[in-house]
């Protein structure tokens, strides 16, 4: 199953169309490299978002846990007191330590990757829960009309794009009330999941689908009012996280089949972010030996 295929016929990974494996083009939709060098058959047992969102699931998971267990092994509580999202939740120092973003991280700190590596960690086991089920349920459904490579790409930009505007609004609007102040400290993937909401949204939009317009509109909405009922909810990160999917959605135009270059720019992203996790825990991690619970 994980054996490179060297002769014969493939699917192209754009198109569908059947392409000979060593093919230099599709001759249907002119993708190049369409068999993907012979991996394509391999790559697709993952999935037709090639395993991208059994990667978040599995990832978000085992930080998340990570940032438990180092809490309760500070000696520190992680039972939560910022509302129901936060109930066994890892410590403060813990998710700045991880990759937190937000206002103090950023221009309080200095760690201005944190915008790729907030949406990676979580502060409650609600939290996650309902992230990762969202996820899975719009991670697919977005590969299908963009593309694992475009997908991959929607989301990450969302992210950045929603940790960003956050982070920006939690600066200059520290001192506005609740919900017009930005974020101090946000985590979540929630700003990429708006990111697959705003892509299906143009997709519906751009291709004249209605229902998936509509459907995903609704969602949209449904999310963002409950942003201003639930406590602790980072609304500036699910606006940013929408418009940066929206625009990325924009240039990356869905009615065009795949290219390559795309799955090598989401391959980047993604090596970025876990570059952004790493350093994030190698520049702040003497704060988990000295730093008071908080």
């Amino acid at each position: 199953m994980f054996k490179r295929q060297r002769t014969g016929s493939v699917v192209c990974a754009s198109c569908g169309s059947l392409v000979g494996v060593n093919d230099d083009k599709c001759y249907n939709c002119g993708r190049r490299n369409p068999g993907l060098w012979g991996f394509g058959p391999m790559l697709r047992t993952f999935g037709n978002d090639l395993g991208f969102v059994a990667l978040v699931i599995y990832g978000c998971t085992a930080l998340y846990t990570l940032g438990v267990l180092v809490t309760v092994m500070r000696g520190c509580d992680v039972i939560g007191r910022g509302g129901p999202l936060s109930i066994l939740s890892p410590g403060s120092v813990e998710l700045f330590v991880f990759g937190a973003s937000g206002a103090s991280p950023v221009f309080g700190a200095g760690r201005w990757w944190t915008p790729l590596s907030a949406g990676w960690l979580h502060a409650g086991i609600l939290h996650i829960f309902f992230n990762l089920m969202w996820i899975r349920q719009l991670g697919p459904a977005t590969a299908d009309i963009y593309g694992p490579g475009r997908m991959i790409i929607i989301y990450i930009v969302a992210g950045v794009f929603g940790f960003l505007l956050t982070t920006i609004t939690g600066y200059y609007f520290a001192y506005f009330p609740w919900p017009l102040a930005g974020a101090r400290v946000t985590v979540g993937a929630s700003a990429p999941i708006f990111g697959l909401l705003g892509a299906l949204v143009y997709y519906g939009r751009r291709g004249g689908s209605s229902l998936i317009r509509t459907e995903a509109m609704g969602y949209a909405t449904t999310l963002f009012v409950m942003g201003f009922i639930l406590p602790g909810v980072d609304n500036y990160a699910h606006a940013g996280g929408f418009l940066g999917g929206y625009l990325a959605s924009m240039r990356l135009d869905p009615l065009k089949p795949e290219r390559m270059d795309h799955l090598v720019i989401a391959t980047l992203l993604l090596a970025a972010s876990a570059l952004s996790l790493i350093w994030s825990i190698i520049s702040g991690s003497t704060l988990l030996r000295y730093a008071p619970c908080m």
